[in-house]
């Protein structure tokens, strides 16, 4: 995830208000919310469910009026609903679960799991991408968070989420998600700016051109981050928020990942070719694309090389306006559970003209 600023800076320098602005790889929807917010027209794309269902809620915000009567008629359908259900479809679920929330909890996500038509609803996909924010993170520094001692960024195997609680002694708190979810509501959408609607679907990037045939030629700018080489699988370290969204109770090992994470050097840049070719219809003549890009098991220059051989096969006038800059990762969440981890060390940003 890069930061605002990130995105404010590059946007406001490359951009001007009323422009289209877009991002191939949106996760989060960084890029695309504060486009909008410094009033461009902005849209994109990602083909992870989790990325997908939380662009979309920033890109279409709903009032906040009508997600507190959504919470609230939730609550009551919740404590209607049958609740020896609940319990055993809590029970039957993998042993990981019931270390990782509290049973109350647990039931009150189960409920919303099947309850939020989030892909059809803006007012449940808002509640839906407020959910996986908060799904599991660091209970001993915030309460905001669902979950057992996690990383808010990624969620852990299940053998060893269980053996490191165990030797912790670490247990889930008691949450009550539906005051939490008005509470986060609140801090979302009250006195929030007003700004435009955003586009958002969700699609493979090399199939860009044909998902978005309204914007052909608009775009004025390109501010991305591609998945980094060798650094993390998006369907392993986010299983538990696909759970949530409607996938499998348990990680997938060893499959193709469908968000196309590449561990070998010449598919993840043969990946990429493809994706700018995809882009390539909706840029204006001239147009910039902004990249954040890093990796494991790869110095600086041979991503310089790479990547701009990467742009130019799909933008053969592409050019780089400047040497790209270095961004150390000082902190990386994940040494806190995973000491001896290897993790990108630093991130390059690449400004080319096409």
């Amino acid at each position: 995830m890069f930061p605002e600023s990130f995105v404010q800076e590059n946007v406001e320098k490359y951009s001007r208000k009323g422009d289209w602005v877009f991002d191939p790889f949106c996760g989060r929807g960084t890029t695309i919310l504060e486009s909008l917010v410094l009033g461009r027209r902005a849209a994109g794309s990602d083909i992870n469910p989790v990325a997908y269902c939380i662009s979309r809620a920033k890109a279409e915000r709903p009032k906040l009026g009508a997600v507190h009567e959504r919470i609230n008629e939730l609550e009551h359908q919740y404590r209607s609903s049958d609740q020896e259900s609940l319990e055993a479809l809590r029970k039957s679920l993998p042993e990981f679960y019931g270390r990782a929330f509290y049973p109350s909890t647990l039931r009150q996500l189960l409920f919303l799991r099947t309850s939020l038509g989030w892909s059809n609803n803006k007012v449940d996909r808002f509640l839906a991408a407020l959910v996986v924010g908060s799904l599991h993170g660091e209970m001993d520094r915030s309460q905001a968070y669902f979950s057992n001692q996690m990383p808010r960024t990624i969620c852990l195997k299940p053998a060893y989420s269980l053996r490191y609680w165990r030797e912790r002694r670490l247990f889930p708190k008691k949450r009550q998600v539906f005051t939490m979810l008005k509470d986060k509501a609140d801090f979302r959408l009250k006195d929030l700016p007003s700004y435009g609607t955003g586009l958002v679907k969700k699609s493979d990037a090399r199939e860009i051109a044909s998902q978005f045939v309204s914007l052909e030629g608009k775009v004025t700018l390109v501010v991305t981050s591609p998945p980094y080489l060798k650094v993390t699988s998006y369907e392993e370290d986010q299983w538990l928020r696909l759970w949530f969204l409607g996938g499998a109770p348990q990680p997938t090992y060893g499959m193709v990942s469908t968000d196309d994470r590449h561990v070998d050097s010449e598919k993840y840049w043969k990946f990429l070719k493809d994706a700018w070719t995809g882009l390539a219809p909706l840029l204006k003549r001239k147009a910039k694309i902004v990249i954040r890009i890093g990796g494991i098991g790869i110095d600086g220059d041979e991503i310089t090389t790479h990547l701009k051989a990467s742009i130019q096969s799909a933008f053969p006038r592409a050019h780089l306006d400047k040497p790209p800059t270095q961004t150390a990762i000082v902190r990386r969440q994940s040494l806190n559970f995973l000491p001896k981890s290897k993790g990108c060390k630093y991130e390059l940003d690449y400004v080319f003209t096409v």
